[in-house]
This record gives C-alpha cells, structure tokens and sequence, in this order.
C-alpha cells in the first residue's frame, strides 16, 4: 500500500471514528438498568453504586486476572489515563481473582486503580461473557440515575482495537500481531552482577 493509499484510510478511519464516538455518547437512550452487584474487595464487601463514589459515571475495567498478559497491558496503559478519566468519573478494575492477589498483582504493576472481585457474583456472567466465552476482557460504562444505574456502553479488548496505542505504534514499525507478545516483564539478568548476584529473582 502506497503513501497516499494510507493517508486516505487513515482518513476514512478518522471519519468513522468519529461517527463511532457520537453514536455512543448518544446511547443513553437505550440504557440498560442492571442490578446492584456486590463485589468484594481487600476492605470488605461493596455494591455497584459503592464504587460510583461521587461521581454518576463509572468505567468498569473487565481483566482476566494476573493470569493474563495481553489483559495487563490494557490496565497499564489505561493506569497512565487514570487522573486524567476520574475528573469525569470513577474508574474500577474487576476481575475473578480474589482481593489478596487483585491487590499483590495490582501493586506489581504499580496500578492506582480502585479494584474489586466478581469471583462471587453474577457481575462476570452478566457483563463479561460472549457467545461460549466467559470471563472476556474489555469495559463498560455506566450511569447513575437517582437509585437505578444503567448500562451506557461496554466494548472488547482485543490486539488492534482503539483502546490501546501501542498495536498501532508496532504497525507503524511494520510488526505484526501475531509476531510479538506481551510479558510481565522484560529485565534478564546480565552477564555479570556487579553486586555479586545474590537473592535476584529472575
């Protein structure tokens, strides 16, 4: 594909994309009211409407759990954003780990998120599954209305979608997909420690 070829989706892109982001933020419309989940958490059990805190909108990240390392680098990427999106609501990352490894693995990776547990509700059956697939990553938005709250939107995360640079940013170096996957981490032990080695874990 030639220069020109891609400058012109690259504006095509744009153009849907933008028709893509007024379309949801016209879907209130068809909002869908779901329960008051219970969610548990390293300080004790809460509800969906706890984690609004004093916001009326609330972003749910779906994560796998730390077994995942494609769901991390959504989390680590969306962590970056995090004082920027909770001057307009309050951010959440749900997985089925329970509080314990949820805080140990969020530490870790040095997320500030607030973080809950749906190993014990039917939030997951309700939110993350598709088709015969459960437990599937992604996010969803929702909005509270006096006592009720409601489902705004809700997307997948997947390799090359919108919701994480850096599929693009390999593209632009001619990397594919399917040509590189995620670690938890990357440092390997040099040749020679200098402080003689001891007690390093790899």
């Amino acid at each position: 594909m030639s220069t020109p070829e891609i400058q012109a989706l690259e504006k095509q892109i744009g153009e849907l994309t933008t028709k893509l982001k007024e379309l949801q933020i016209a879907n209130e419309a068809d909002a869908e009211a779901v329960p008051n989940y219970t969610f548990e958490t390293e300080f004790g059990n809460v509800t969906l409407n706890d984690l609004f805190g004093n916001k009326d909108t609330l972003f749910v990240i779906h994560n796998m759990g730390d077994g995942c390392r494609y769901c991390t680098i959504w989390a680590d990427g969306i962590n970056g954003f995090l004082p920027h999106l909770e001057t307009a609501m309050s951010v959440v990352l749900v997985s089925k780990n329970d509080p314990d490894t949820q805080r140990r693995f969020a530490n870790s990776r040095g997320w500030r998120f607030n973080i809950a547990s749906h190993r014990n509700c039917d939030y997951a059956k309700d939110h993350t599954t598709l088709g015969d697939y459960g437990n599937v990553p992604g996010a969803a938005v929702y909005v509270r209305k006096g006592d009720q709250i409601f489902k705004k939107n809700a997307c997948l995360f997947g390799p090359g979608d919108v919701y994480c640079a850096m599929w693009h940013m390999f593209a632009l170096a001619g990397i594919k997909e399917d040509k590189w996957t995620p670690q938890f981490r990357y440092w390997s032990r040099p040749e020679k420690m200098e402080d003689g080695g001891q007690g390093v874990i790899d």
